[in-house]
């Protein structure tokens, strides 16, 4: 699977690499995060006191969400695979105390609730950089580049993936049957798929050396 640089053309319709932030807002950041354990899987955690307690954390967060409120959290872990893809309802935006790949389609090549992993590109982004993934890319777990890991930096409008609202409307059909967690679309393999996941990404399964990436097949899309 060819690695793209977030610095190509390429990611242009995926997300936006934010070249001008001040080093002064995001060192105080890689520093924290670099603090935070890296697991032998994955784990995000989507707020996090420790990076968002850390000096001028408010200011980038008004950067990024123009006063809107917003949550510093962080996903850390060692992977290498899709297995699962997710959008939400506004940007998110990435920042890794180390390199870091990402894994993206856009939302409009799902059909009939359905994604072909030959859709998905993978994109290397270097640490210490801010990048902007839009609502409208499907993305999941970051991947790593070497054994150590990754330690990647989550923001979001503050609630998101909190618990699934209550209530559900008569009409809900296909986006709304999908709700599971506030402000966040999924999907995974059906082996890990969330309860009331209903869509599926299909292509095949694709083996690579060590530290490449593997697409899994038959992987579900669900909308939380």
């Amino acid at each position: 699977m060819h690695i793209y640089s977030v610095s190509d053309h390429e990611f242009k319709s995926y997300g936006c690499v934010w070249n001008d932030v001040p080093s002064n807002l995001t060192a105080p950041l890689i520093e924290a995060l670099s603090a935070t354990p890296i697991p032998e899987g994955s784990k995000y955690v989507a707020s996090a006191p420790e990076l968002e307690g850390v000096k001028g954390a408010d200011k980038l967060g008004f950067l990024m969400f123009g006063g809107r409120p917003f949550q510093l959290g962080w996903c850390n872990g060692h992977n290498t695979q899709l297995n699962c893809l997710e959008y939400h309802r506004a940007s998110e935006f990435n920042l890794g105390a180390r390199d870091f790949i990402l894994l993206v389609a856009h939302r409009w090549e799902i059909e009939d609730g359905k994604l072909d992993t030959a859709c998905v590109k993978a994109f290397r982004v270097p640490a210490g950089t801010v990048v902007e993934v839009f609502n409208t890319t499907l993305h999941y777990t970051p991947c790593m580049v070497d054994d150590g890991g990754f330690q990647v930096m989550v923001a979001l409008p503050a609630g998101t993936n909190g618990p699934r609202p209550r209530g559900r409307s008569r009409h809900a059909r296909g986006r709304r049957q999908l709700l599971l967690l506030e402000g966040r679309q999924v999907g995974s393999l059906p082996r890990r798929q969330p309860q009331g996941c209903r869509g599926r990404l299909r292509g095949p399964r694709r083996q690579e050396p060590r530290h490449h990436l593997r697409l899994a097949s038959s992987v579900s899309i669900c909308n939380i």
